[in-house]
């Protein structure tokens, strides 16, 4: 491909599940992506969505105490999209509180990994892009870490801004290239990988 026709080339648009799948495991985001009739379904997603809609079933019921809050207006499954940044996503839970817009994200998981901080931050970039806003603080956002039953602030700090850049930039020249990436160095991930078959690389 002529280099400069590259170039020229439209960004991208990406899904803020990608971003975090890329930092997972550049190869997964890169199946997804440039390849997706490759994807199976498997038990884990069906079990992530159904964790999903039970979560959100209880938080309707509940208080705003798990995240420090005495008040807010939460808003469920926020369709978000920026073509500045080039990601769309829907935000599983928005709290809006006088001053903040901030970011909930449920996991069906016990541990918090660092593609789970920057997805959340992608969407938190996401609300500072949307139109038709009123402009607020958007500084910090929740995992809800379902078997746990608990939420864990995020802090959006510089260096997480920086890193969530970073990835963004790669995610875009991968796309862009459509050549396959290195698998992640942390090859404790592939073992259940649903890709695991297509990495012949990998051990």
């Amino acid at each position: 491909m002529n280099p400069t026709a590259e170039a020229e080339q439209e960004p991208f648009t990406f899904r803020v599940i990608d971003l975090k799948q890329y930092v997972y495991c550049p190869r997964v985001a890169y199946y997804h992506l440039i390849l997706p009739r490759v994807r199976p379904i498997t038990y884990a997603m069906e079990h992530g969505q159904q964790s999903h809609t039970q979560a959100e079933g209880r938080e309707r019921r509940r208080s705003l105490a798990a995240y420090g809050l005495k008040e807010g207006e939460r808003t469920f499954n926020v369709a978000l999209w920026s073509p500045e940044l080039g990601l769309s996503g829907e935000l599983d839970m928005l709290i809006e509180t006088a001053t903040e817009y901030i970011p909930v994200d449920y996991k069906d998981s016990d541990k918090i990994g660092d593609h789970f901080k920057l997805q959340l931050l992608a969407y938190g970039r996401l609300l500072e892009e949307a139109g038709g806003r009123p402009a607020k603080m958007v500084r910090r956002g929740f995992l809800y870490l379902i078997p746990l039953r608990k939420a864990t602030e995020v802090a959006f700090t510089p260096r997480l801004r920086g890193e969530l850049a970073a990835a963004l930039g790669d995610i875009q020249l991968m796309a862009g290239r459509q050549r396959m990436p290195q698998p992640t160095d942390r090859q404790r991930r592939c073992i259940d990988c649903e890709f695991r078959r297509f990495c012949n690389d990998v051990g």
